[in-house]
């Protein structure tokens, strides 16, 4: 793989109903846009949670950092750079 500083991915999250981009350092580092929209709403997005909630008629809650898709494509990309 070539040399790199950081990687991002964007995937549909189920848990949250939205599209999310997860991005991983050289580092190992990671980070979802996610977690930073639905872990710490503002009233905005408490809003959009409500209403998707209702239509969904299931709980919309983010499951954080060290969830399965981010933990994946960590892995993914981590055994890729060796």
């Amino acid at each position: 793989m070539a040399d790199w500083q950081i990687t991002a991915k964007t995937i549909f999250c189920e848990a949250v109903d939205d599209e999310v981009t997860i991005l991983v350092q050289k580092s190992g580092a990671v980070r979802c846009t996610g977690c930073s929209k639905y872990g710490q709403p503002n009233d905005i997005t408490r809003t959009l949670i409500n209403q998707k909630t209702r239509q969904l008629n299931r709980s919309i809650k983010c499951e954080g950092e060290g969830c399965l898709r981010v933990s994946e494509y960590k892995n993914q990309i981590l055994a890729e750079k060796q």
